[in-house]
């Protein structure tokens, strides 16, 4: 997945083999560089912190997901779909498992890398063919993320290489939240019908249809959409 012919694959994996070793905490951004085989002027015009490396690995990892998401025939429910494209995240993300479980361990907070994670999720659920736009789209990918994060812990700790437990997991929380989607999903159709017989009280729709209509025009090829 890692292209170590590129700096950049070259310093992300080097971050990765280190993070397998040690604690996440006591890889200095001096051993990254060392281990890269190059110096310090460099690594940072690359990367300006530890929580950039990680972002470009997520990113990677995004991009190996997508080129090899699983194809869908339209026949299966979105929590299945769902289900395969977070399973071939972990699949990705297996030969970084222990790197992985240190970093977790440190628990790093920066706010560019939970921006990153966000947008991770909003890609898994593209790929899973689920719709991210509006205050829905924007609950299913704060959804996901707290599905996933969950999950994650379990996968961590997960040595079945049939992934069992993790599978187990995946499927408990993703039930748990189809049912809270459905319940925000009714409650803002809800709230649209409350706002659309307001509009009409107020004589919106009325308005609208007396609107006078403009003269006809000779026919046009249409603006491009910008």
């Amino acid at each position: 997945m890692l292209d170590q012919s590129t700096l950049k694959g070259r310093v992300i994996a080097a971050t990765l083999r280190l993070a397998a070793e040690r604690s996440w905490d006591d890889v200095l951004m001096k051993d990254i560089a060392d281990a890269a085989a190059i110096d310090l002027a460099t690594l940072r015009r690359e990367f300006p912190s530890k929580g950039a490396i990680l972002g470009a690995f997520m990113r990677a990892v995004d991009d190996a997901v997508l080129a090899s998401a699983p194809k869908f025939t339209g026949s299966e429910n979105t929590r299945d779909r769902i289900f395969d494209v977070v399973m071939a995240r972990f699949d990705v993300l297996a030969p970084y498992k222990e790197a992985l479980r240190n970093i977790a361990a440190a628990r790093p907070f920066d706010m560019d890398l939970m921006r990153r994670g966000m947008a991770s999720q909003a890609w898994m659920l593209h790929a899973a063919g689920v719709r991210t736009d509006g205050m829905l789209g924007t609950s299913r990918v704060a959804g996901l993320a707290s599905v996933y994060a969950s999950v994650f812990q379990t996968w961590l700790d997960d040595d079945d290489p049939g992934t069992a437990r993790t599978m187990a997991a995946l499927d408990r929380r993703l039930k748990r939240g189809e049912q809270s989607m459905r319940v925000l999903t009714d409650a803002v159709d809800g709230a649209d019908r409350v706002a659309t017989r307001i509009l009409k009280m107020f004589g919106c729709d009325a308005r609208r249809e007396t609107r006078p209509q403009p003269p006809a025009q000779a026919e046009s090829p249409p603006s491009p959409s910008i």
